[in-house]
């Protein structure tokens, strides 16, 4: 059994639906991180760009090696156990002094995943600070069902359908601030947001979205996943290849039949549907 969250730390998940901030690697070891990414950003835009920011760990060995990262799946095993798929990761970007924003939702909301009891670890590559947009959740918002959404569609949104909860009270929303190399960990059911970067540098962060038991089914039909941790024996989920480079195009029609897929689920009801 993993032990790198204490007694503490998990009851504190239980009871608020978040516990950070979780140290998983050194800040040399993030900034190098970013590095790896920023320059994959530069070398092939066509391939991670602000709307290829969906499943590029199929790709980039340097988010393959996060998703991978033991410091990470100890945390997620104290609290869905020893065996772990993940279904999708995303890169949460935002630009320096720019108005880019996310809502507050409930990621369950959209996801097509029952038992909803999944959970999110969102990753800083950079800082992530009141004053760049880290993201701020509503404790113990994870007790809730799931609640109305409504679609916006806001041009500065970074979510898909710009889902929002309306009437959200922020004088009791928690600002989860973390140093590079560092992790939160969110109940799918909880309540999150972000402001934007006000700041001259990128707030980057990878959410490894959703972390879950492979028991855990897609109700909307076939639905793609890695084994991370464990062993499977329900077969759920179409299981995905690991890059082989730094850069393993090879697997980028993999990758685009994977988000296909995720926007079928993503915008399943919605009235239109945008690149991402």
């Amino acid at each position: 059994m993993a032990t790198k969250l204490s007694l503490d730390e998990v009851t504190r998940y239980q009871e608020e639906g978040v516990v950070a901030p979780v140290t998983v690697m050194s800040p040399a070891v993030a900034k190098e991180l970013r590095r790896r990414l920023e320059s994959v950003e530069k070398c092939f835009p066509q391939q991670i760009g602000p709307e290829k920011r969906n499943n590029a760990h199929y790709l980039l060995a340097c988010l393959d090696e996060i998703v991978h990262h033991e410091e990470i799946l100890d945390a997620v095993e104290c609290l869905i156990g020893p065996d772990i798929i993940l279904t999708n990761t995303v890169l949460f970007i935002k630009e320096p002094n720019s108005l880019h924003h996310v809502t507050y939702h409930q990621d369950a909301t959209y996801m097509g995943l029952e038992p909803q009891d999944s959970l999110t670890a969102w990753i800083a590559l950079t800082e992530s600070t009141r004053e760049n947009g880290c993201v701020r959740v509503i404790q113990g918002s994870h007790l809730l069902d799931i609640q109305q959404h409504i679609d916006t569609f806001g041009e500065d949104n970074i979510l898909t359908r710009g889902q929002q909860i309306e009437d959200i009270d922020e004088e009791h929303a928690l600002d989860i601030e973390l140093e590079p190399g560092q992790m939160s960990l969110h109940h799918a059911r909880t309540i999150h947001g972000s402001h934007p970067n006000k700041t001259a540098d990128r707030r980057i962060g990878i959410a490894l979205q959703s972390f879950a038991h492979p028991s855990t089914r897609q109700v909307h039909g076939e639905d793609y996943a890695l084994l991370v941790r464990g062993s499977d024996g329900y077969g759920n989920f179409i299981k995905g290849p690991r890059p082989k480079a730094e850069v393993d195009l090879a697997n980028v029609e993999f990758r685009n039949k994977v988000n296909a897929r995720l926007s079928e689920i993503l915008y399943a009801g919605a009235q239109k549907q945008r690149g991402y």
